[in-house]
């Protein structure tokens, strides 16, 4: 059996010297207004494999408010996914991020992205899709107010 879910989530930028994307901190004008690190990509990775078993989303897994998650490592946050769903006999097949944004520019970053996310996942790097786009300055990311990412997530039962 496979599961599909898709997941979403934006930032809005602060002041700050750097964002953390897929796990890797990024030197950039502006931070990301955040309870936790406000790695959109995880995040939004988070909710997509969140979604693949209906188990509601980041939100109710690691509310902002409650005080353990200030500052956290978005990346435990997907390792604690992961264990999630293996615990519910499902394994990660592949994921697909779309970053989108003005700057700072991700594809520069994007296998180290990989990378890294593959790491947490137990994939190869093969298996891990990190591309963005900018949205030729319109709304909020084309005036460079927030960064969004959208993300694909595919699993598959163990028995299958």
């Amino acid at each position: 059996m496979i599961r599909i879910g898709q997941g979403f989530d934006v930032h809005a930028f602060t002041d700050g010297d750097h964002v953390m994307l897929g796990g890797v901190r990024i030197d950039h004008t502006r931070g990301v207004d955040a309870h936790s690190d406000g790695d959109v990509v995880l995040h939004a990775l988070c909710d997509a494999l969140l979604g693949c078993l209906a188990l509601g989303d980041i939100g109710v897994h690691f509310p902002p408010s409650d005080p353990q998650w200030a500052g956290a490592d978005s990346r435990a946050f997907l390792r604690q996914v992961k264990a999630m769903i293996e615990e519910r006999g499902y394994r990660v097949v592949n994921v697909d991020v779309t970053v989108m944004c003005e700057a700072p520019k991700v594809k520069p970053h994007a296998d180290a992205m990989r990378d890294c996310i593959a790491r947490d996942l137990g994939l190869t790097p093969a298996d891990v899709s990190v591309k963005a786009t900018t949205t030729e300055r319109l709304g909020f990311t084309g005036r460079e107010e927030g960064i969004a990412a959208m993300a694909v997530a595919l699993i598959q039962s163990h028995s299958a």
